[in-house]
C-alpha cells in the first residue's frame, strides 16, 4: 500500500519539480546563465540530444542536455514529432505544438546556417508529455503572476520614488516653515521686548547745575552747559529730560524745599524759551530740598555741591538700536561750583 502511494506521488512531485525548474522567478529563463552553456551545431553536423524543454518560441525550441548545454533546435515543416511506441507497436504523430516547456526528448537533425540544430526527428514518451502539460498548465500562470509581481515591484518602486521625492520635498517646506516661525517668534519677542522697554529709560547724557547760597538764579557757565545739552537732546529720538532740584542744610527744611523747586523750574524755564524743548520732553520738576545730599552739608565744599540740578536726558532702551552704556553721574555730571 505504501508503495502505490509511492508511485502516486512520484509524478506530483516531478511536476512540481520541473515547475520550479522552468519558473523564470528561479532561473530566469530556466537556470543562472553562468551555470549554463550554449551549443553550437556546425552546418550539415549530424546530431542527436537528449534532454528537456527550457524554452519554446513559435518556430524553435531550446533543449538541455544532461550536462547543462543548451542547444536551440529550430522546426520545419518536415520535422516528424512522434512518441516512442511499444514493442512492435509504431508511436502516435504529434503536432509540434505538443513541444512544451518540461518534456523530456531526444531530438534528431543536422546543423543548420545559424549554428541551430535543425530538427528531422523528435521522439518522446506519452507519459513525459503527460507531465510536461502539468508543468505548462502550471508554469503559465506562475509566470503570469511573476509578471505581475515585476511589475507591481517596478509600479511600487516608482511609487517610492515619488513619495521619497515628494517626502523631501515636505522636508524642505516643513524646514522652510520653521525658519519663518522661528524669525517669526524672533521678530515678535523682539518687539514685544522693544514695547516693554518703552518704559525703561537709560541716562544719555547727565549735567549737574550749580547755584550760589540762596539762589536759583543760573550763572552763564551753567548757562553754556546747558546749551550743549540742550542741543545734544534734540538730536536724541525719544528722549526726555528729568530735572531734580536740590539745597544744603543752611535754613529750614520747607525753605530749602521751596528753595530747590525754584531752581528745577528756572532750569526748565531756560531750556524752554532758549531752545524750544517741548513740554511733553520734560518730567515734571521736583524739589527735594536738602534730602539726597552728595556730599558733607558740616563742610563749605560740601554744601556747595549740593546746592545743584540734576538734569538728565534719558532715551528709551526701546528705541536704540544697540544697548546703551549707562553713565554713571559722578562719572557724566558737570560741576559747576562758585564761591559762597
Amino acid at each position: 500500500m505504501v508503495t502505490n502511494r509511492f508511485r502516486m506521488l512520484q509524478p506530483l512531485a516531478l511536476v512540481f519539480g520541473l515547475a520550479l525548474m522552468l519558473s523564470p522567478a528561479v532561473f530566469g529563463q530556466g537556470v543562472n546563465q553562468s551555470s549554463t552553456r550554449a551549443r553550437t551545431v556546425s552546418s550539415g553536423e549530424k546530431m542527436k540530444i537528449k534532454g528537456v524543454v527550457v524554452k519554446r518560441d513559435a518556430d524553435t525550441f531550446t533543449i538541455r542536455d544532461a550536462n547543462g548545454v543548451d542547444t536551440v533546435a529550430r522546426l520545419t515543416d518536415t520535422t516528424s514529432v512522434k512518441a516512442k511506441g511499444g514493442f512492435l507497436r509504431s508511436g502516435t504523430n504529434y503536432g509540434a505544438t505538443n513541444i512544451l516547456r518540461g518534456l523530456n526528448l531526444e531530438v534528431e537533425g543536422r546543423g543548420g546556417a545559424s549554428g541551430e540544430l535543425i530538427a528531422e526527428k523528435i521522439r518522446f514518451a506519452d507519459s513525459d508529455l503527460r507531465v510536461a502539460r502539468a508543468v505548462d498548465s502550471r508554469a503559465d500562470p506562475l509566470e503570469t503572476k511573476m509578471a505581475e509581481v515585476e511589475q507591481n515591484s517596478q509600479r511600487l518602486s516608482g511609487q517610492i520614488d515619488e513619495l521619497a521625492a515628494v517626502s523631501n520635498a515636505a522636508r524642505g517646506g516643513a524646514k522652510a516653515a520653521q525658519e519663518s516661525a522661528d524669525a517669526a517668534i524672533s521678530g515678535v519677542n523682539a518687539t514685544n521686548e522693544r514695547i516693554s522697554a518703552l518704559d525703561d529709560y537709560v541716562p544719555q547724557e547727565s549735567l549737574a547745575v550749580n547755584f550760589k547760597v540762596g539762589s536759583a538764579v543760573i550763572s552763564k557757565t551753567a548757562q553754556t552747559d546747558l546749551d550743549k545739552l540742550a542741543a545734544k537732546a534734540l538730536n536724541a529720538k525719544g528722549y526726555v529730560i528729568e530735572v531734580s532740584g536740590f539745597a544744603d542744610a543752611t535754613g529750614s527744611t520747607e525753605r530749602n524745599r521751596a528753595l530747590s523747586q525754584r531752581r528745577a523750574d528756572a532750569v526748565i524755564r531756560y531750556l524752554v524759551e532758549n531752545h524750544r524743548i517741548p513740554l511733553r520732553r520734560i518730567v515734571t520738576p521736583y524739589g527735594f530740598g536738602e534730602s539726597q545730599a552728595i556730599a558733607d552739608n558740616t563742610t563749605r565744599d560740601g554744601r556747595a555741591q549740593n546746592r545743584r540740578v540734576e538734569v538728565k536726558v534719558l532715551v528709551s532702551k526701546g528705541l536704540l538700536q544697540s544697548a546703551p552704556t549707562m553713565t554713571t553721574p559722578s562719572s557724566g555730571m558737570v560741576s559747576m561750583v562758585e564761591p559762597n
